[in-house]
């Protein structure tokens, strides 16, 4: 169920800045048309409920600006975070008319939305949006297992350096810069946002990411701007190797 959102003027596809990872990315002319016909763009502000788990949706598709979290709740109460969307992602599963999980803007995000029916007739015949959907499946699940050694294998050190490394690399493909070298960006999870989702306390958090300052790993800005003078020593407090790593 979309939440009070506040509807966006329509975009044009041509300048849109997911275009080349979204999962329109290797769309002709004329099925982008096809899909023109049913997009439309949402807003929401941060803290704002995109998706209720297990209500009944009428859409899906792409975050293109912002971040959101998937959380799912026990039959306790208690909740937990299970995954981040960053521009790109896609947002909901054709064939399946709800979500286990409640979507949540973290920061003031954009949706490009597709009517779900519509969409899920456009995959049957349209082999380009099938199969970039398939191949953006697959590193979702290759991102999930990896964040399984994360939780489960990880120093605290090495979770913070991981995900910053994510978020890193998604930056700078999203922006077509290369990972070598220095990157910056702006880190879009509070402290508290990065314990939840690491399973580490705030006050661990704040230790290693100043530990990380101090050893000169990353440069700080205020608390969100974020300098890696060296991204393949990041990796390498990550435990990852120089290739790449978790997360495309």
């Amino acid at each position: 169920m979309l939440n009070d959102e506040k509807t966006v003027l329509s975009h044009e596809c041509e300048g849109c800045p997911i275009r080349h990872r979204a999962v329109c990315a290797r769309c002709e002319s004329d099925e982008l048309e096809r899909l023109e016909e049913i997009k439309y763009y949402r807003s929401f502000e941060a803290g704002q409920t995109i998706i209720w788990s297990g209500d009944r949706m009428e859409f899906v598709g792409s975050v293109v600006s912002g971040i959101a979290t998937l959380t799912q709740t026990m039959e306790d109460g208690r909740t937990q975070m299970v995954g981040l969307l960053l521009p790109s992602d896609f947002v909901g599963r054709p064939g399946r008319d709800g979500s286990p999980y409640d979507v949540v803007a973290t920061t003031d995000l954009v949706m490009c939305c597709f009517r779900k029916r519509p969409f899920e007739d456009m995959m049957s015949t349209t082999p380009h949006i099938a199969h970039r959907l398939l191949e953006m499946t697959l590193d979702e699940l290759d991102a999930a297992r990896e964040w399984m050694l994360v939780l489960g294998r990880k120093t605290a050190r090495e979770k913070i350096a991981s995900l910053l490394s994510i978020i890193a690399r998604r930056d700078a493909s999203l922006n077509l810069r290369p990972t070598q070298g220095a990157l910056v960006f702006d880190l879009p999870l509070t402290r508290e946002a990065m314990a939840d989702y690491l399973g580490l306390t705030l006050e661990t958090v704040s230790r290693q990411i100043s530990a990380l300052k101090r050893d000169g790993v990353i440069e700080l800005e205020g608390k969100r701007h974020v300098t890696v003078p060296d991204f393949s020593r990041l990796l390498d407090e990550a435990g990852d190797d120089n290739d790449g790593g978790m997360l495309a």
